[in-house]
């Protein structure tokens, strides 16, 4: 790869990623009332990341983090990464957005897009939803969505990275489903960086809007106390999912990230009962 080409592209999906960051923000903010709060973070190797917190009135618990980090694997995790066979060095940029509702009647959402380099260079990332009481209108609105912007970009996309998400976000030792899926899809590289990056660009700006429509839609829905341990009970299949299963997790703490920042995904209640 030619260094300086490539350094174009880090900085391309480095900056945008910062900017979709703040635009995540401003508008949870609009519909929230209340602010986020950043704490800087540093990286083992060299880089780090921002986290974006907020507690508030109709989010009991949403993450918006940014990173920038390069450094080199470790021998044990090493043949785990594509592009790592010449050499252990790497440099990560991302945008990871998780979002736990007060409301029982609103989904939890997961977002996150990644440009990893290392001897190749690739895109990753998804967005799915999980619903305690689960809405099928909600469905169609978040599925739907997707697939359109997928559509735009290739019409086997939204086919091939539902399948992945649907085998990807599952629990094995409980023989289900997480949530109610979206799409999920890694290594994407069609040997052409501008074409890849926007196919990212849209499907962020997308699923902000998506995402937003569907909080508004039902965050003013009157809940009971019944509904709320229901949730409350699918946040423990959550904390299941990313605590044994979920690559992203695996791969934050054996390249030296945050713990606080990697862990940000982790509901601020669960039952298990």
């Amino acid at each position: 790869m030619k260094l300086e080409l490539i350094d174009n592209e880090k900085e391309i999906a480095k900056n945008w990623f910062r900017e979709l960051r703040d635009r995540f923000c401003k508008k949870f903010e609009e519909i929230d009332g209340k602010k986020f709060s950043r704490k800087n973070w540093k990286h083992s190797g060299e880089g780090g990341g921002e986290m974006s917190t907020l507690k508030g009135n109709i989010f009991e618990k949403v993450g918006v983090n940014i990173s920038t980090v390069k450094g080199q694997f470790k021998e044990d995790f090493r043949d785990q990464i594509s592009g790592t066979e010449k050499a252990p060095n790497y440099w990560a940029s991302g945008i990871s957005v998780v979002a736990h509702m007060k409301s029982p009647h609103v989904p939890a959402f997961h977002f996150n897009t990644r440009f990893i380099v290392t001897g190749k260079k690739w895109f990753g990332g998804g967005a799915d939803m999980t619903p305690a009481i689960t809405n099928k209108e909600d469905v169609s609105i978040f599925h739907n969505s997707i697939e359109n912007v997928c559509n735009k970009h290739n019409e086997n996309y939204y086919r091939d990275f539902k399948k992945q998400c649907d085998e990807y976000f599952y629990l094995p030792h409980r023989d289900e489903a997480r949530g109610e899926g979206g799409i999920f899809f890694d290594h994407l590289n069609n040997n052409n960086f501008d074409s890849d990056f926007n196919f990212i660009h849209d499907f962020g700006e997308d699923i902000l809007q998506t995402i937003s429509t569907i909080i508004e839609k039902r965050m003013n829905k009157e809940w009971s106390d019944q509904e709320k341990d229901i949730q409350l009970y699918k946040r423990g299949r959550y904390v299941e999912f990313n605590l044994l299963w979920d690559r992203g997790t695996l791969f934050g703490l054996k390249t030296g990230g945050s713990t606080e920042a990697i862990l940000m995904s982790m509901p601020p209640s669960a039952k298990w009962e």
